[in-house]
């Protein structure tokens, strides 16, 4: 009786209700598309534009319309920098300060030397009063210049006080004996009140100081000391009631109050006068923030009648290097002379979300469009998910665009960004070709193609097949189980061939040439030395010597045992006269041995019973090797097994495309071999696979690249799914890339906290989204395509799988800067790995480990970095870190004595014998 699990040889197929009226199924599928085109997809992108409206809604905070009091003014623009003696003209200044003169009264500067000693001069012109403040460092030269200017430009009539020095005793830059002696000297010329600008502590801290001033110049900057922003603007008037207590009757001027719009959020820290209760959050940079702040704070300050110069009129790009990330943002107006924000109305973070919404409605429309048009198989539920998955997809792409808004680059910076958004681009092209695999196979229409036999020209049922097994120094008691099960083949024409390939021990070899004599003159036995070409090498001189009336070739791995009616039930595929290979799935039969040895079971499976099942849909399928019989004609056109290349089989299956053949994919498992024992062997395998792949397409690039044209002898859903196969693996070299970024942004964070801004945007969606995307996408396939897979076991692949990211990283890295790697043999039946051998079979892998939990760690116990913002990048380091822990992971799996588990008696019992 007929095993009812295996495949019928070349069925007819059975026509779809559609195929009977092809007018009606074209009838159908347009109005499907118009539907899709009409309906929802206008749905989709206004759901997506609602999601963006919800996220910026305007915020409501108390509206001012009076002018304000002073700015401080910095007249530096982009590109221009005090401390690297680039300062901005006359001109330049002038236009400035008629930008703002119509919405404040007085300007406060830090300088009078380098051309600032003109802003008097010019303010005046505009009926601005000027603070005019000498820089005093720890350059005792520019100190004397700095007093000397400003000793003769206090005497002008709209100079209404000095400052000597700014932070100067905050900065440690002079002691306080030595600024009062500067002090002191300006006194002694200077008839107009003077002072020095300073925080409060450092007022409090120093009566000395006080007794030597006119009055107090304080800077109370409350994001610095990490108040929130919704209590800032009381924090500001508690210090100047605090200085008022301790110093009655000493004018004070607040030389410095503001927030900016950009910047590090700073932690919540505990400090004088608030209660704890009250520190529920951090003090976070932001426009919306800068605004809110300074709307309050201006009416209470106009209620107080108190002295104020606001920080600043403009944005200066070159303090990011001096003060960190939020340095640049204090201005009421960016770099670019244009005003943040209104004074009155609602204020919105991001002013131009709608550009960006739009741009991201616009990047997702055109793929959706493209997978309406071409994927009419797909039910409507996989094309909505589809379309909704693009809006994301785009959306990440504009929101990280949108992150970087308004920021002012450096030539590294843009390096980095640019590398960054790039990859990030790519990284989503990947989870969009993921996606179609996955809308296909979840909610495809049609099943697997049909083959109808032809009757011309037929290759017989009963055409001879030459069997091929190559063997390079394999144990010889697993071969002879091979060639066991060959020698019971429920098929009359077939030969076999075995190739041993530069086995050097004698006892390795000569046992299995003797039990090729024993089962008789269809085995023929070939010991190759100094042989070339590795496999390819051995599997071509089996060419040359396989029967003449052979018209299949097929082959077999060394430990495979073999069904059977695997050539009775594959050959008759081979009627149809364009079928050029035809493939079997890859199986194991050791799986119960070990957790290690499961785990990788169904890994495998994933790729064989879900990939290779939803490929032979549209003829795509990759050749891998074993369990192929291959045309011989076909074989010998496109010149055999190509020796320069690691994956040979998988090469051959695109020159049998190239040449014009057809592929058939048979889901039934006729055989099953052994799964590496060790992890090491485990990633040498999958090194070989992904490396070998990069070479490939390399060298098929011409017929595989997107604009490819027929002439190159592939389909366009051959192209597609070739690169979309491999696509992932090039998508772990760029995560390798970014993983490598975010460790030298981590510590280069640690190194200057207050320096670093943490790109999170750039790494949130590349990261995190994508990897919960692809456990979802992994997890239910599993559950839709193995069911025979459990969740625990469908568990266990994906930590498989994700434990091979950094050697499949590697790989395609090395593929891409090399040419050629020597073929690495897959080791079968090894002793299994010693305890030791746990990180030193992923000695890579546990320091990548080791130094992401370190920089985790770091991050966690770092004052500077305890707020939400540092909170998402210590999850972004995490889930980087998840493949490398997988590794560990399955490494000790692999050598824990526990979790190995003999076979069952059902795979033990009849150990294959030679056919009598």
């Amino acid at each position: 009786m007929a095993d009812p699990e295996l495949p019928p040889p070349a069925p007819e197929a059975a026509p779809e209700p559609a195929a009977a009226d092809p007018r009606a199924w074209h009838r159908s599928a347009f109005v499907r598309q118009a539907a899709f085109f009409f309906i929802v997809l206008p749905l989709v992108i206004a759901g997506n534009l609602a999601v963006w409206a919800a996220f910026n809604q305007p915020h409501d905070a108390e509206a001012w319309t009076g002018d304000i009091v002073g700015f401080s003014f910095s007249p530096y623009r982009q590109g221009q920098d005090p401390t690297k003696n680039r300062h901005p003209s006359a001109a330049q200044i002038e236009e400035d300060i008629k930008l703002i003169a119509g919405r404040v009264q007085a300007i406060r500067t830090y300088s009078v030397i380098s051309g600032q000693q003109r802003i008097p001069e010019i303010a005046a012109k505009y009926g601005l009063s000027v603070a005019v403040g000498a820089w005093i460092g720890d350059d005792l030269a520019r100190n004397e210049r700095e007093l000397a200017a400003l000793i003769e430009l206090a005497p002008r009539r709209n100079v209404v006080r000095v400052m000597v020095g700014n932070e100067a005793l905050l900065r440690r830059d002079v002691t306080v004996d030595e600024l009062i002696a500067y002090i002191r000297r300006a006194k002694e010329k200077i008839w107009k009140p003077v002072s020095t600008a300073e925080p409060p502590h450092i007022w409090l801290n120093n009566p000395q100081l006080v007794k030597e001033v006119d009055y107090i110049a304080v800077q109370v900057l409350p994001y610095w000391e990490g108040i929130p922003v919704d209590i800032a603007v009381d924090a500001v008037f508690e210090r100047l009631a605090l200085l008022k207590e301790t110093y009655p009757g000493k004018p004070i001027v607040l030389s410095e109050v503001g927030w900016p719009s950009r910047g590090k959020v700073i932690p919540r820290r505990p400090y004088v006068g608030l209660a704890e209760a009250e520190l529920s959050t951090e003090a976070v940079p932001s426009l919306v923030n800068q605004a809110t702040f300074l709307r309050e704070f201006l009416n209470r300050a106009k209620h107080e009648d108190i002295t104020y110069y606001v920080i600043e009129a403009f944005d200066q790009p070159w303090k990011a290097s001096e003060e960190g990330a939020a340095g640049a943002f204090w201005g009421i107006y960016n770099a670019d002379r244009q005003p943040k924000f209104p004074m009155a109305g609602g204020i919105t973070e991001a002013p131009e979300w709608r550009f960006w919404a739009s741009l991201a409605a616009g990047l997702a429309l055109l793929p959706a469009m493209l997978f309406i048009l071409r994927q009419s198989h797909v039910r409507p539920a996989g094309i909505v998910f589809f379309a909704v998955l693009t809006q994301v997809a785009g959306s990440a792409i504009a929101w990280a665009g949108l992150s970087v808004t308004g920021l002012y680059f450096t030539w590294v910076g843009v390096t980095v960004w640019s590398f960054l958004f790039f990859a990030q681009g790519l990284l989503l092209i990947v989870l969009l070709t993921e996606a179609i695999e996955f809308v296909e196979v979840i909610w495809t229409r049609h099943g697997e193609r049909h083959f109808k036999p032809f009757d011309e020209k037929a290759v017989s049922p009963t055409a001879k097949v030459s069997i091929h097994v190559p063997i390079h120094n394999e144990p010889p008691e697993m071969v002879k189980e091979t060639l066991a099960a060959l020698s019971r083949l429920n098929y009359d024409n077939y030969e076999v061939l075995v190739l041993d390939n530069n086995t050097t021990d004698p006892e390795v070899w000569q046992p299995v040439r003797d039990y090729c004599a024993l089962l008789g003159p269809r085995f023929r036995f070939f010991h190759l030395e100094n042989w070339p070409g590795f496999k390819a090498g051995a599997l071509n001189f089996g060419m040359e010597k396989t029967a003449p009336d052979a018209e299949i070739v097929a082959v077999i791995d060394s430990d495979y045992q073999i069904e059977p009616n695997w050539l009775k039930t594959m050959v008759p595929y081979f009627d149809k006269r364009d079928v050029g290979f035809v493939q079997a799935p890859q199986d194991y039969r050791d799986r119960h041995e070990s957790a290690f040895k499961n785990m990788a079971y169904w890994e495998y499976a994933g790729f064989f019973h879900i990939g290779m099942v939803q490929r032979n849909n549209f003829n795509a399928v990759i050749q891998h090797g074993t369990m192929t019989l291959v045309r011989k004609s076909a074989l010998e056109k496109v010149g055999g097994w190509a020796e320069w290349c690691i994956c040979e089989d998988a090469e051959l299956g695109i020159k049998l495309y190239r040449a014009g053949y057809d592929s058939v994919y048979v889901n039934h498992s006729f055989g099953r071999g052994l799964t590496p024992d060790t992890l090491a062997g485990y990633i040498t395998q999958r090194f070989r696979w992904a490396y070998g792949a990069v070479q490939i397409v390399k060298h098929h690039w011409d017929a595989l690249a997107p604009w490819a044209g027929k002439k190159t002898g592939l389909s366009s859903a051959q192209r597609y799914y070739f690169l979309a196969g491999w696509l992932p693996w090039f998508a772990d070299g760029l995560a390798l890339l970014f993983t490598t970024a975010s460790i030298v942004l981590s510590v280069w964070a640690l190194y200057q906290p207050h320096l670093v801004y943490l790109p999170v945007a750039a790494f949130l969606i590349p990261t995190i989204g994508s990897f919960v995307f692809k456990v979802v996408r992994s997890l239910w396939l599993y559950a839709v395509r193995i069911r025979d897979c459990s969740f625990l076991e469908s568990l266990g692949a994906g930590v498989a799988a994700l434990g091979l990211t950094h050697t499949v990283a590697k790989a395609m890295l090395n593929g891409m800067i090399t040419t050629s790697k020597p073929f690495i043999r897959t080791p079968k039946c090894e002793d299994k790995p010693p305890l030791a051998a746990a990180f030193i079979q992923v000695r890579e892998e546990a320091l990548m480990l080791v130094v992401l939990w370190g920089l985790t760690i770091a991050f966690l116990l770092s004052p500077d970095f305890a707020d939400s913002h540092s909170r998402l990048w210590v999850a972004v380091l995490l889930v980087q870190s998840v493949p490398y822990a997988s590794a560990v992971m399955l490494s000790l799996i692999n050598v824990m004595p526990s979790l190995r588990r003999r076979k069952p008696k059902a795979e033990t019992a009849g150990v294959l014998s030679p056919a009598e």
